[in-house]
């Protein structure tokens, strides 16, 4: 006898006979993310950043991340922020990026989305195809360049720097948190549009000027 319980879907979802909850209803609340973000992620102290900066708090967006439902806020929120980019390589700088790619995979699987991950190598493979850029992408590709906390910006554009190589045109950024340190304005200044799912200031912090 079968005593494991199926989750069931809720009001107005639909369940499909492979057992995946489409995600018709809204599977992203903004508020529950800022609470996993607030007690995993937000650290305070003395720290000094990837970017040389120093500062009194710190993000360790991997707590968030690898959690399942940490990861499923941000898959599905990310798709949302998305909704009106046409892309169809999401991807970004290993390993920071890797969960989160791997969960909007997932999370658009089930909205029966055709979207390609990749992961961009700090140096390139040392065998076999001696490359930077892994996963099924082409060159010509529309894509998209995640990381999970951004500040200056530093590490995604590294990403945006060998997928461009690569030949893949890179039409949108996205964050998880956005410090307010610089960032947008490093994107902006390659013409790549920005967005993050939440900044700094939802969490009463104010970014240095």
């Amino acid at each position: 006898m079968d005593t494991m319980r199926r989750r069931q879907p809720a009001e107005g979802c639909q369940l499909h006979s492979t057992a995946i909850i489409r995600a018709d209803c809204d599977m992203f609340n903004r508020t529950r993310l800022m609470d996993l973000v607030r007690e995993r992620a937000l650290k305070f102290g003395d720290f000094t950043l990837a970017s040389g900066k120093k500062s009194t708090y710190y993000l360790d967006g991997k707590q968030v991340t690898l959690s399942a439902e940490g990861l499923m806020q941000i898959s599905y929120g990310l798709l949302e922020l998305l909704k009106d980019v046409e892309f169809t390589g999401f991807g970004g700088m290993s390993i920071g990026a890797d969960p989160i790619v791997g969960g909007v995979l997932v999370a658009a699987a089930s909205q029966n989305r055709e979207i390609q991950g990749f992961m961009v190598r700090k140096e390139a493979k040392g065998h076999g195809t001696q490359r930077f850029i892994e996963g099924p992408i082409q060159p010509g590709d529309k894509v998209i360049i995640v990381d999970d906390v951004v500040t200056t910006g530093g590490s995604a554009l590294q990403a945006v720097d060998r997928v461009e190589e690569y030949g893949c045109k890179v039409v949108h950024a996205v964050g998880i948190v956005d410090r307010m340190q610089g960032g947008r304005a490093a994107f902006e200044a390659r013409n790549i549009p920005f967005s993050a799912l939440l900044t700094i200031e939802d969490f009463g912090i104010t970014p240095p000027v």
